[in-house]
């Protein structure tokens, strides 16, 4: 497995190893850069910046289309790259590549129109004779840190909106899951070659958490992914350089199933979306409400689904397995800690418990839960899905409420103008209606967070403007020697001035 692009100019002494959880087994290592390192990275994405950006929009869009090309084509190779780092099942390294390869085509097609310039009306006293323009304009180096879970779809992606909008970019993925993404570099950088475009548009540093506080030193606008407590971090460095951020960051997010729902299609959602991945989801369905009319009828179908699922226990292909391993021990502990003081505040597990193996827990199911719990508060982040019993809709819009996260959140009912109502008073910032997660593979639509879980947003229009500064130009299309309200002040004009001020605006 190569790792040019991430050591070619770069001479470091420590090498970081990455470690497949599944197995135990080194499969590769990238250098642990230190701050000099990192500063040569964006020196020299930041010499490139000025000709990526001359190329134009339509230029660098065939750039990014020869690189999503080159991605599907050479899918089997993401994957095992995916796969060899993060030890996840084949089919969630798949959904990490649909995810990236559908956020590319989206921006293929809408990115130009979005970052074209914008004609403005100018209405009003002082808008006579003139017109006015906003035009976009990209901030410069855009650092993009990405989190473990999805290397690919919130580290890469992320990245090609702001090099759409004419930015360059330099990757800084998690230490534990960084090969994807050295991966994709060199595959951006062959495209880009081949197009004639110039080099060290994309570049990646590598290490632990002080490679990502040098980047966030040296860039120009920072785009992160990750936990709430790092993100304000670098929320107070960005906001101390006078620098833009957006953050996508953690998730505590609620379900309500009411007592219409199809039951055995929100338990199917509710095992899936629960633990796909490992559960390692930042939207997890990680805290499930439930009319007490429905909920054993509920809980009961929900077990039999978890039950009938195969944990991965080692690298295997497409089909062979379902619930991912934790990324590592570490992550895995939270998972126990969660479990145990739900257990011993009186909750039940309905199916798995204590974890034997802090890797490859085994998928729980919790009943008798309430907020006094781990589980329905913090961010379990595994295969863990806590289920309580509401009195109505209203408990449980109020218990879903009861969270300084605000990211995602469905509802499941089978009167969907009712859901569609109680979605309005969910504090989330995307609210599904019989469904659940979708939303991301609908480029169009923005996805960001309230509260804790961050500010910003990726896909939509926000997530591409927010790579750009705007400029409005306003021109005076019909020039005079002197404006009616320049000095030296006359009385005839004042007058005028104040008749058109009662005719324009006493109305």
């Amino acid at each position: 497995m190569s790792h040019r692009l991430a050591r070619e100019r770069v001479r470091t002494v420590r090498e970081i190893e990455v470690v497949n959880p599944a197995t135990g087994h080194v499969v590769g290592s990238v250098p642990d850069m230190g701050a000099d390192d990192v500063r040569k990275q964006v020196d020299l994405a930041r010499q490139a910046q000025p000709e990526w950006e001359g190329l134009g929009v339509r230029a660098r869009r065939d750039v990014l289309r020869q690189v999503r090309r080159q991605l599907a084509s050479r899918r089997e190779e993401a994957r095992e790259v995916l796969r060899a780092e993060s030890g996840k099942a084949w089919e969630d390294a798949q959904a990490d590549l649909v995810l990236t390869l559908s956020g590319m085509g989206h921006y293929e097609k809408s990115g130009p129109a979005l970052l074209a310039d914008e004609a403005h009306p100018t209405p009003g006293l002082f808008g006579l004779g003139r017109s006015a323009t906003r035009v976009y304009r990209p901030h410069g180096v855009v650092g993009v840190i990405g989190p473990w879970n999805f290397p690919l779809g919130l580290t890469f992606a992320d990245a090609v909106p702001a090099l759409l909008a004419g930015n360059t970019v330099v990757l800084k993925p998690s230490e534990v899951t960084p090969l994807s993404t050295v991966w994709i570099a060199e595959v951006f950088a062959d495209a880009a070659r081949q197009a004639g475009a110039p080099d060290h548009v994309v570049t990646v540093v590598t290490g632990a958490g002080p490679a990502g506080a040098a980047l966030v030193d040296e860039v120009d606008m920072v785009q992160f992914t990750g936990s709430v407590a790092t993100g304000q971090r670098i929320a107070h460095a960005c906001v101390d350089r006078n620098i833009p951020y957006s953050l996508e960051l953690g998730g505590k997010d609620p379900w309500i199933i009411l007592a219409d729902a199809d039951l055995d299609r929100a338990a199917s959602a509710a095992a899936h979306y629960g633990l796909y991945n490992g559960g390692q989801v930042c939207m997890s369905a990680e805290r499930i409400y439930v009319e007490a009319a429905v909920h054993d009828a509920f809980v009961e179908a929900l077990v039999a689904k978890v039950r009938a699922l195969r944990s991965l226990v080692s690298p295997a292909g497409a089909g062979s397995a379902d619930v991912s391993p934790m990324i590592g021990p570490g992550q895995g502990q939270i998972v126990a800690d969660h479990v145990a003081d739900a257990l011993d505040k009186g909750a039940t597990a309905a199916t798995g418990g204590l974890p034997r193996d802090l890797v490859r827990p085994t998928p729980t199911v919790l009943t008798d839960v309430d907020h006094t719990m781990a589980c329905m508060t913090e961010e379990t982040f595994g295969p863990v899905v806590p289920v309580m019993a509401v009195h109505d809709a209203d408990q449980a819009v109020a218990l879903a409420n009861d969270s300084v996260f605000g990211l995602t959140a469905s509802i499941w009912t089978g009167d969907a103008g009712r859901g569609r109502e109680l979605a309005r008073r969910i504090n989330a910032a995307t609210v599904s209606v019989n469904d659940a997660h979708t939303h991301l593979a609908l480029g169009h639509l923005p996805m960001g967070g309230h509260a804790a879980s961050g500010t910003g947003a990726r896909n939509g229009v926000e997530g591409i403007r927010k790579y750009v500064r705007s400029t409005v130009v306003v021109t005076n299309r019909l020039p005079a020697a002197a404006e009616l309200l320049w000095m030296p002040y006359r009385k005839t004009a004042s007058v005028v001035v104040d008749k058109a001020i009662g005719l324009l605006y006493r109305r």
